[in-house]
């Protein structure tokens, strides 16, 4: 049987990409006290290196997912601000038609 296949968080890779860098360790090293694959972590040095090296001042794993759930919850908010008018208004046509005919 196949192994199931670990995900693990952008707050992760950065963290173990800052071991690797900071403390001028192996990659294997790292890799094998932090129980993860050698290879995938060779892949996120890599990737944080190119993204450095080209002068990219892109966001780290962390912030680009914070950026996304923080984009999702404005759309969410967006959603719930339409629904509020649109009951908002309504009642206050109800009002508007309760006090017209209590006034016939």
């Amino acid at each position: 049987m196949g192994k199931t296949r670990r995900e693990f968080t952008p707050e992760y890779k950065d963290e173990a990409v800052k071991l690797v860098i900071n403390t001028s360790r192996a990659i294997a090293t790292v890799a094998r006290e932090l129980g993860i694959n050698e290879a995938s972590l060779g892949r996120w040095v890599r990737a944080f290196k190119a993204r450095n090296d080209t002068g990219e001042t892109g966001f780290t794993e962390s912030e680009r997912a914070e950026l996304l759930r923080l984009r999702k919850e404005n759309a969410d908010l967006k959603l719930d601000r339409a629904f509020l008018r649109k009951a908002s208004i309504f009642l206050a046509q109800e009002a508007s038609d309760t006090s017209a005919k209590r006034s016939n």
